[in-house]
């Protein structure tokens, strides 16, 4: 499927206004296509956390027409259209039925609404998730072509959705097939392929609910990231479950740029363990370490690396054992769209930047090196470490010889790779950098150390209530 919203370099910045979702929502019932009696006869319930009766609950003891904050907060259009919808059949997912039925997820606030995008903060069986569409309505998603076909949904096959469901993962990753079964790089040899095989184990066809829905996740890239790094990374937001286009993940702490420490490190830590409650510097210096892993993790352990172009607090969260979790991967690009991006005409190396991702103008051909010329633990290094050790925040601590030693550390990996050349060959990039790595995983160990801590690094997964299987998504 084609996308024409391909981002291109030069982009330094993009706004991000965060609007609540009631500016943007209006009462349900003056749709004009939606008759609240007869539309809940035949599904008796619907997103706003309790079931529906009838027309008498619905509207109120006096017959008046309730909006949906009063039943389900600002986040009450969307949810209640699509609660209509899988009534009807149109849509599936395996939350719908504690959305739509059991009035088990319950809405808590809008946490982001711009341009049709809607984010908002729900409990779901008593777990703190988040539920995400990148488009508001499931109408506004490009139909799968197939099921204009009266008799297609039926004669498709779990091979067949295999196929067409891998080709959209690949489009949206930006992976070809070639790209995917080239050697090295890391074990995971395909990962549009391997996930696709987990479709393919379903083992009974899909009904077309189910296949319209499979499609409307899949155009939203950051759904189809999470989705297949599901397995193969604990730096990743896990997705618990959908229902039609939305889909839940789990709720973490988020960075924040004005917090000294950049996350709630009380909130994280949990409750003191047999060796007592960590320090906030201690606390620091793991979440450090998980940074490292992250970086290390992303570089190496898939067929291409993985590239992270918006490198801010907001954009990072911790586990509560303090792993590091990239929650907003919209600018996380694979190596071969991340060359696809850089490809662009030129006048200077300014017009070469792609927000985190920069490279370099060629003069003579008036095109940008294809070739990313920074990296992501320089970035990490000059956006989150810099502040975090900087002489101010560390106060009296700042002269100790090791602290004094990370941030020379960390000056030196700001920097590292600011003036590699186009023609400079990558191994020995990669030699700087991760000497650079190295030195700063030593210098954070010893740290840990010296402060009495047992040295484990966060890193653990977090085990899962919810099992995102009903689908196979």
């Amino acid at each position: 499927m084609e996308h024409t919203n391909q981002p291109t370099a030069g982009t330094s910045h993009r706004p991000r206004t965060h609007r609540c979702c009631s500016q943007h929502n209006k009462l349900l019932y003056s749709h004009p296509t939606f008759d609240p009696p007869s539309a809940l006869t035949d599904h008796q319930t619907w997103g706003g956390g309790k079931p529906v009766g009838g027309a008498h609950d619905v509207f109120g003891a006096q017959g008046r027409s309730l909006s949906p904050e009063d039943q389900w907060g600002e986040g009450g259009k969307s949810t209640m259209v699509m609660c209509l919808e899988f009534g009807e059949g149109a849509v599936a997912g395996d939350m719908c039925e504690d959305l739509c039925v059991r009035g088990r997820v319950q809405y808590q606030r809008c946490l982001y609404y711009q341009n049709g995008k809607k984010v908002l903060e729900a409990f779901w069986g008593g777990r703190r998730v988040v539920l995400k569409s990148k488009l508001e309505n499931f109408s506004s998603y490009e139909p799968l072509g197939l099921l204009d076909y009266q008799d297609a949904a039926d004669e498709l096959t779990p091979l067949d959705v295999v196929f067409y469901a891998t080709l959209e993962v690949r489009n949206s990753l930006g992976l070809a097939e070639e790209d995917e079964d080239e050697e090295g790089g890391g074990a995971n040899s395909s990962l549009a392929s391997q996930w696709g095989q987990r479709l393919k184990s379903r083992g009974r066809s899909y009904s077309r609910a189910e296949l319209a829905s499979l499609w409307s996740l899949l155009q939203q890239e950051e759904y189809t990231f999470l989705r297949v790094l599901q397995d193969l990374s604990t730096h990743v937001a896990q997705v618990l479950g959908s229902c039609g286009h939305f889909y839940a993940v789990e709720y973490l702490s988020a960075g924040r740029t004005w917090d000294q420490n950049i996350f709630s490190l009380e909130e994280a830590a949990g409750p003191p363990g047999p060796r007592g409650r960590w320090s906030v510097r201690d606390q620091v210096h793991r979440v450090a370490l998980s940074f490292l892993d992250m970086v290390r993790h992303f570089d190496h352990d898939f067929t291409h690396r993985l590239h992270l172009c918006d490198v801010k607090p907001e954009n990072f969260a911790i586990r509560k054992d303090l792993t590091v979790v990239a929650i907003d991967v919209d600018m996380a690009f694979f190596e071969p769209k991340m060359r696809d991006i850089l490809d662009q005409n030129c006048s200077s190396d300014d017009d070469c930047s792609f927000f985190d991702c920069a490279s370099r103008c060629n003069a003579e051909r008036h095109r940008c090196s294809r070739r990313r010329r920074n990296t992501n633990l320089q970035v990490i290094c000059e956006k989150i470490f810099r502040p975090w050790f900087s002489p101010t925040i560390l106060g009296a601590k700042a002269g100790l010889p090791l602290q004094v030693e990370l941030q020379q550390a960390v000056q030196e990996c700001s920097e590292t790779g600011s003036d590699v050349g186009e023609g400079e060959e990558d191994e020995g990039r990669e030699e700087t950098s991760g000497s650079v790595h190295q030195r700063l995983l030593s210098i954070l160990t010893r740290l840990l150390q010296e402060g009495g801590a047992s040295g484990e690094e966060g890193g653990a997964r977090e085990k899962r209530g919810h099992a995102h299987t009903a689908l196979n998504f």
